[in-house]
């Protein structure tokens, strides 16, 4: 892919409703977040592809939270691809971005580097873990893997454990500013059926299913690079795509590329080791290190203000 300069509705999704159908979605586009979440590991474009699609699953399933809730997203297979993980932050207060993290991890050493990726991951599970804040029980939904994709896997989860007729239509892939190198997009629509109400009549249910149908059909129509921009935008792809649906977008939100490690939190997950087990982790320059998986950051500590013992001295 190659593109003439940033493009407008870059890092966002907008959320759409289909009036006529009684059907909502989503239109997705990460650019510079998404080369953000990349940039911090050194994976194989094999590797980089998977992330990129979990990352645009993730954005557009997790735009539905609520303030400062967190969706998670994780797939782990026994094959090379061990496990994917995203998580998507709902924005702090009306008007914040969304942000977005994700890693992976894989066996270097039977990793196939030119053949496809999702078959690497092999047999296992596709979860998503909702954290609603302190004090709430997270929802957790596992479903296995299924499907040729990622998003395969997605729309058989939600059939499966939420019971709603979903589809995904993605692209991702390498683009190439002028006078710039490479640099990873993706974009993607989503649609979803919305709940139905009970006491539906046979030919009520029928013409529901019809809707649905249709819908897809003409989804089918849709073209890569429609999806990932630049020439035309969300709100004109939803008209060309479904017009005669009645189409009504909302706000977009904004996607950016986010982090919620910090020292103060990996001092509070080695609050529950001795300090006989901290001695065990420490290094021969006499500190504790600790790396974040999902973007990079590097903790130095020293081992005496570490584990439950410390806390129990300082209390």
């Amino acid at each position: 892919m190659s593109f003439g300069g940033q493009i407008a509705w870059d890092d966002t999704v907008l959320p759409f409703q289909l009036d006529q159908s009684d059907i909502r979605g989503r239109v997705a586009r990460l650019d510079t977040a998404l080369e953000r979440v990349l940039a911090r590991h050194a994976y194989p474009p094999v590797i980089e592809a998977l992330v990129a699609e979990a990352a645009l699953l993730t954005a557009m399933i997790g735009q539905t939270i609520k303030l400062r809730w967190r969706l998670s997203l994780q797939v782990r297979g026994d094959g090379p691809v061990r496990l994917i993980a995203t998580d998507y932050y709902a924005p702090e207060n009306e008007g914040a971005p969304g942000r977005i993290r994700a890693y992976a991890s894989f066996d270097r050493e039977r990793l196939q580097l030119n053949d496809p990726g999702f078959p690497q991951i092999g047999k296992g599970y596709f979860a998503i873990l909702i954290d609603q804040g302190r004090d709430m029980t997270p929802y957790q939904g596992i479903t296995p893997i299924a499907g040729a994709s990622l998003s395969d896997c997605a729309e058989a989860y939600f059939e499966q454990s939420e019971q709603l007729p979903t589809r995904f239509s993605l692209s991702f892939g390498q683009s190439m500013l002028p006078g710039q190198g490479t640099k990873w997009r993706a974009g993607g629509v989503m649609l979803q059926h919305m709940p139905q109400a009970s006491g539906k009549t046979p030919r009520e249910r029928e013409l529901i299913a019809e809707d649905w149908s249709r819908a897809n059909l003409l989804l089918d129509t849709v073209e890569e690079l429609e999806l990932v921009g630049p020439n035309v935008q969300p709100p004109e792809l939803l008209f060309r795509l479904f017009h005669e649906e009645a189409p009504r977008v909302y706000d977009p939100q904004a996607v950016h590329f986010g982090c919620s490690c910090s020292e103060d939190k990996v001092r509070q997950s080695l609050s529950i080791y001795s300090a006989k087990d901290i001695a065990t982790m420490t290094t021969p320059e006499g500190t504790v290190t600790a790396d974040c998986q999902f973007c990079g950051a590097h903790y130095i500590m020293e081992p005496a203000s570490l584990g439950f013992e410390a806390g129990e001295k300082g209390d």
